[in-house]
């Protein structure tokens, strides 16, 4: 018996890849050139090293990844085949969700009657240019935390530099965007709203910090795995904004309002007030038909703000909702509406900056400067308060203080000047009394943009039965940028 000869590398490499049927060097070049497009966008030539991995996949097939295809065990077979073809759903999954675009839900009626509690959205990645993964690993079918059973769903290492892709365009006035929230950068595991921040000036550090049972655990969360957020770029970077009586002002000249925008409003309805359909007809959602207590010592402050008392004393309910001013048209037509008065702004949340806010409220607000990337200020105890998180924070100087008689300190040595290193933004809800916005947690980096929304996908309203109402058909599909 002659003995076996062993075959060369070389020849066993020819022999693979005269065996590669055409139909597989056929997916292996369109794959490929997919592959090489992709990593010219990245800007990072040496992830070309993987398409040596794709060739294997593809043609060679040194790497042992069908092993369980050649299994004698039928149970072998059918489970790794629902393993692989779940491993390939979750990559593609990844690089779309990081790179394309990815759905999101609309948690809350900041933005209402622009965009709708229960509208899930399709958010376009590629409008702004999609930012290379942060953090890596992680699931791509969750934010942060695994539902049920409440872990993380990434891992803190490895975290990369921001990077963003060359996208369509830029951030312009009046877009909605998605972005990361920036004050999530420490969270309550317990306690999400208010922000830790906002509970931290309230409450005080050491009782956040040390009230495990009320807050739970307080963690860091890297950039990218932030809770998501939707508003309306209102300021670009470089900008001076103001509010006054409700209106923005861009560098001194006022802005027009939304088609949408909603301001806080109480009216008085008689005759036994409306109808179900008759609210829905207005768009008042349950949670927004707010009945205002009038006792008795409450009548002569109802009688000075033009509100209606009958001659027994009842007064017609008086109710309190965000409206917008199609809305409030439809109201002063009907005869049953007697009184409608804007809701005065007040404050019980500090607003943006700590120190420098006082006396402003969400209706009259600023002016403040937007950050510019390579612009320069001169850093003085103001500039310091309202700056300071943007230094440390989101640029990276987590080590800057300021002393006692004013002088700041960035990476140990004094500093009177400041070039920041990112563009900011300022964003503001279209339901302006009742959003969570940049006036009370500033400015949003550009490092935090997310993307664009791009169209409802469906919408689904939570005061109605799924067969009777319950899905909005008419927002099917319907701009999510509806004033652009």
């Amino acid at each position: 018996m002659q003995p076996v000869q062993k075959q060369s590398f070389a020849d066993d490499f020819r022999r693979r890849i005269k065996e590669t049927k055409t139909t597989r060097w056929i997916r292996f070049t369109i794959v490929a050139l997919i592959f090489i497009a992709w990593v010219a966008w990245l800007g990072s030539w040496w992830v070309l090293i993987f398409l040596l991995l794709l060739f294997d996949i593809y043609i060679t097939g040194y790497i042992p990844l069908t092993w369980w295809k050649k299994s004698k065990n039928k149970t072998v077979r059918s489970v790794m085949s629902w393993v692989d073809a779940i491993a390939y759903a979750l990559v593609l999954v990844y690089f779309v969700f990081t790179f394309v675009g990815q759905n999101y839900q609309i948690p809350s009626s900041s933005l209402e009657k622009s965009l709708l509690v229960g509208d899930y959205l399709w958010v376009n990645k590629m409008a702004y240019g999609p930012r290379v993964p942060m953090t890596p690993v992680h699931f791509p079918l969750v934010q942060n935390t695994f539902p049920i059973i409440n872990t993380k769903s990434y891992t803190d290492f490895p975290q990369w530099k921001y990077k963003r892709l060359k996208g369509l365009g830029k951030v312009e006035r009046g877009d909605i965007v998605v972005f990361n929230f920036p004050a999530g950068d420490t969270v309550t595991t317990k306690v999400t709203n208010p922000d830790y921040y906002t509970l931290v000036t309230m409450l005080g550090r050491f009782a956040v910090h040390n009230n495990k049972d009320q807050f739970g655990d307080v963690i860091y969360r890297p950039v990218d795995r932030r809770e998501n957020y939707v508003k309306r770029a209102v300021g670009l970077p470089g900008e001076r904004i103001k509010i006054v009586d409700g209106v923005i002002y861009i560098n001194g000249e006022a802005q027009p309002q939304p088609e949408n925008v909603q301001f806080n409003y109480f009216y008085q309805v008689s005759d036994g007030g409306f109808t179900e359909k008759e609210w829905d007809d207005l768009g008042i959602s349950v949670a927004d038909r707010n009945i205002v207590p009038v006792d008795r010592d409450d009548v002569e402050s109802v009688i000075a703000n033009g509100f209606t008392v009958l001659p027994d004393g009842t007064v017609p309910t008086i109710y309190a909702s965000p409206l917008t001013p199609a809305m409030i048209e439809r109201m002063k037509a009907d005869s049953r509406v007697t009184r409608i008065m804007q809701v005065p702004a007040t404050e019980q949340v500090p607003l943006f900056p700590a120190g420098v806010s006082d006396g402003w409220t969400r209706a009259d607000y600023g002016e403040l400067w937007i950050p510019k990337k390579g612009a320069k200020i001169k850093l003085t105890p103001e500039t310091w308060a309202i700056y300071n998180r943007c230094i440390r924070n989101y640029e990276g100087h987590h080590d800057a203080y300021i002393d006692g008689s004013g002088v700041v300190y960035i990476d140990g040595e004094a500093a009177d000047t400041y070039t920041f290193e990112m563009d900011y933004y300022f964003m503001m809800g279209d339901n302006r009394d009742n959003s969570a916005d940049s006036r009370y947690w500033g400015f949003v980096p550009e490092d935090h943009i997310v993307g664009k929304p791009w169209r409802v996908l469906i919408s689904f309203d939570k005061d109605k039965n799924l067969f009777n109402g319950g899905i909005r058909w008419n927002r099917v599909l319907k701009t999510a940028n509806p004033d652009k």
